[in-house]
Order: C-alpha cells, then structure tokens, then sequence
C-alpha cells in the first residue's frame, strides 16, 4: 500500500517522463496501468502505445531514474503489460489538451 505523500512524489515523477515522440508525459498519456510501493520497492505496471515502440527502452530507464530519486525507494520493477491494449481514451484531459496544442488530433 502507498501511502498518500509517497503515491503524490512517485506520481509526480512519473509526470516527469515524457514520450519523446509525443509533448505528453506517461501520465496523461495513460501509460501507466499500476503503480505500487512496498519496503522500498516500487512496481509499475507500464503499457506503450504501440508494440516495438522505439523509445521503450528510453522510457523505462528515465521511469528508473525519477522514481530511485524519492525518499525510501530503493529498488523499481517495471512490467510491461499489454492487457488491456492501450486506446486514446487512457488519457488525461491534460494529455488530450497538449496534444490539441500541437495540433493533433484525439
């Protein structure tokens, strides 16, 4: 269980990672299907957007850094996960909204 302080700091960096195809961070992009803390250990429940995305990679090791940065977290698991598929309707209205700013359509 996550404590409410702890889940606003992991949330917030998770907020910090962009795509970097895409002006949206993970978050609002729906990315981010789970999010869970225990004993130091931080799990997330990740999906892309697309499979064979080339920025994965990428993604995952900028999730590692921002999350090992928060108090009390030691260790991160990341899952990819493909259940369910990932649709546009994941995302924030903030999501939404950025990507209208770039003039892309949702």
């Amino acid at each position: 269980m996550i404590e409410p302080q702890a889940a606003s700091t992991l949330w917030d960096a998770l907020r910090g990672v962009e795509d970097p195809e895409m002006p949206v961070n993970i978050v609002d992009l729906g990315l981010v299907y789970g999010l869970k803390q225990a004993d130091g250990l931080v799990e997330v429940d990740l999906t892309f957007t697309a499979m064979g995305c080339p920025a994965a990679d990428m993604i995952m090791e900028d999730i590692r850094e921002r999350l090992l940065r928060a108090p009390g977290v030691r260790q991160v698991s990341i899952q990819v996960v493909w259940d369910p598929p990932w649709t546009s309707a994941r995302m924030s209205q903030a999501g939404r909204d950025a990507l209208e700013m770039w003039g892309l359509a949702v």
